[in-house]
């Protein structure tokens, strides 16, 4: 008799828990919300975790406040999401770089990308552009990585920083071309986007946004993107993989995360609600014009597609022996 007490009493336990949770999910928000963005305002980063905190704070009734807290490549802002209440009311960008780059970058981090965070989605990928100075005589990636084998060390790629994006997938397609060009790191994308033009590099992994004007002024060559497959909004641009890297991939990109131990319940909300954000025609649309591929997986296959990234990049910083600024 008394196992039977003992064990209703667990049965009934954990029932209560199920409706405890059910019940904060279905009261979820009944305050403003707090959403980190480790970057400073203005850049890509920026600009989607404003397009969602509009859309969300509308479905969801409340606010979604966002708040920049830049610093040391992204760990400033995580560490804050770290230290926060594991209830829904903040959440953070999770981006490639302080996720999928700095476990390799830093031989010590205060968070750990796969334990200390409850992956709700990935929101977008960014795929990065490779463009050249009109002076360097290619057209086509095979003829990058053509003259790349024939002049080697001669080809210098600009980035905004040793371990950015950039620089990465620079040291990708020279992993996988089995060639040498030479990188050269610069104190953020003005100064580095002003010596490209300049002639004073010939090459630069970025953005789209950031470069696309440039292209159609014919100051800089649009030679091939980072994506599987061709943008809608630069249907003419090839792959890198399709003409000359095959199975090259680079992307940046940004996802949305809460502290660790947030209940499944208020993360299952939030994941249905900024999928179906992403669906929208408006938003797509937003988002195909700053060079973004809306993605909107479920919070189980971002958190696989994490430790997938740390794997992949870790292995790049590696070759390349990079070490943080």
């Amino acid at each position: 008799m008394r196992k039977f007490v003992t064990f209703s009493k667990l049965v009934l336990g954990g029932l209560a828990l199920t409706l405890a949770g059910q019940v904060m999910a279905q009261a979820y928000p009944n305050k403003s919300i707090r959403l980190i963005v480790p970057f400073p305002p203005g850049g890509g980063n920026d600009v989607i975790a404003r397009v969602i905190a509009q859309k969300l704070g509308e479905r969801l009734g409340q606010q979604v406040v966002v708040d920049n807290k830049a610093g040391a490549n992204g760990i400033v802002g995580l560490q804050a999401l770290m230290a926060a209440p594991p209830d829904g009311y903040t959440l953070a960008v999770g981006a490639a770089g302080p996720l999928a780059v700095n476990p390799s970058l830093y031989d010590k981090l205060p968070y750990d990308p796969t334990k200390d965070f409850s992956p709700i989605t990935n929101m977008v990928n960014y795929p990065l552009l490779l463009v050249t100075h009109p002076s360097v005589p290619v057209k086509t990636t095979q003829d990058v990585v053509n003259l790349a084998k024939a002049k080697p060390g001669t080809l210098y790629f600009a980035s905004p920083g040793s371990g950015n994006s950039g620089h990465l997938a620079g040291e990708l397609f020279n992993n996988l071309a089995r060639v040498k060009t030479v990188h050269v790191p610069y104190k953020g994308q003005g100064p580095a986007l002003s010596d490209l033009l300049s002639g004073h590099v010939q090459m630069l992994y970025s953005s789209i946004p950031s470069v696309i004007s440039q292209v159609k002024q014919g100051q800089l060559n649009a030679i091939a993107v980072g994506s599987a497959k061709r943008l809608p909004s630069l249907p003419d641009v090839p792959t890198i993989s399709e003409s000359g890297v095959p199975g090259y991939e680079a992307y940046s990109w940004v996802g949305m995360l809460a502290p660790a131990k947030t209940p499944k319940d208020i993360v299952n909300k939030l994941n249905a609600e900024i999928v179906d954000i992403l669906k929208q025609k408006d938003v797509a649309d937003k988002l195909n014009q700053q060079g973004a591929l809306p993605v909107g997986d479920t919070p189980e296959q971002f958190g696989l597609y994490i430790k997938a990234e740390i794997d992949k990049w870790g292995a790049v910083v590696r070759s390349a022996n990079i070490k943080a600024d």
